[in-house]
């Protein structure tokens, strides 16, 4: 017997209620725009882009992380600022990369690193839980 692969909803892997489509849907209020997640394929690589526009100008990439602050979070959100600037340059037409970050992991935004997502052209967002805004760091 052959199964028959079940079609992706729009929404991919972001159930109903989790946390990261809340993001993303206040995100796209918060741009202007409708933000789904969407598997991008490049020429050497297939890359899961957890936010990005009908017109492929804008991606996002969100941090989600809840609870107690963690030292390792700031990894994630490093490696997330790498991803959106290798996405800005690989993937034609993209000139906006936006990181949004879940409050409690905005911790990881302190010193060098808001200096160089604001350096490298990263719009930074902090998400509370109902709104999507710039980042005061």
């Amino acid at each position: 017997m052959t199964e028959v692969p079940v079609a992706r909803s729009e929404w991919g892997r972001f159930a109903p209620d989790s946390v990261e489509r809340r993001m993303l849907e206040h995100t796209g209020i918060a741009l202007g725009l409708v933000l789904r997640p969407r598997t991008v394929v490049l020429d050497r690589a297939r890359v899961e882009v957890e936010g990005i526009d009908d017109a492929d100008r804008v991606v996002v990439q969100l941090v989600a992380n809840q609870g107690a602050y963690k030292p390792a979070w700031r990894n994630k959100v490093m490696a997330d600022l790498f991803k959106l600037l290798w996405l800005r340059q690989s993937v034609p037409g993209v000139e906006r990369a936006v990181l949004v970050v879940a409050e409690p992991a905005a911790r990881a935004l302190a010193g060098w690193v808001a200096v160089a997502a604001e350096d490298l052209g990263v719009e930074v967002l902090v998400w509370d839980g109902q709104t999507a805004v710039p980042s005061p760091r």
